[in-house]
């Protein structure tokens, strides 16, 4: 106990220390999704479906080419109609990136096997300079 005591300060800095070490291990792990590279090789290796979930308006604006318009408030409702082969990868898209995090666990529960978020969303499709479609 006098060790502990007498060397608090130390212990802090090793246990302060460690969890720096550790910390980007754990950011990564919980950025879940793909990048919009990663997007388009499921898009053409595996035939992998892109669903927007942004409102009518959003998509309207701006939506990548090939994907289709399901608003996070309808996902539950039509999304068996728009992917009916549960083990097609899908690909949810909105306009940053946290939108399809939720329609991608709304996706799971759903009992679709491989499903994607957009990490970054739209806005980090369009820094890659990949192709979007307006109107």
């Amino acid at each position: 106990m006098k060790f502990i005591l007498d060397n608090w300060m130390l212990i802090v800095i090793a246990l302060s220390s460690g969890f720096f070490l550790l910390l980007p291990v754990v950011q990564n792990a919980s950025a879940s999704g793909i990048s919009p590279n990663e997007a388009v090789q499921c898009m053409n290796r595996e035939k992998g479906v892109v669903i927007d979930v942004s409102t009518q308006e959003e998509f309207s604006t701006s939506h990548i080419k090939t994907s289709v318009s399901v608003p996070l408030e309808e996902l539950e409702t039509r999304l068996q109609a728009v992917a009916k082969n549960k083990s097609v990868p899908l690909i949810m898209v909105c306009e940053n990136g946290m939108r399809s995090k939720r329609a991608q666990a709304v996706a799971q529960k759903l009992g679709y096997e491989k499903v994607h978020s957009l990490q970054g969303g739209l806005k980090a499709w369009k820094e890659a300079n990949l192709p979007v479609s307006k109107a």
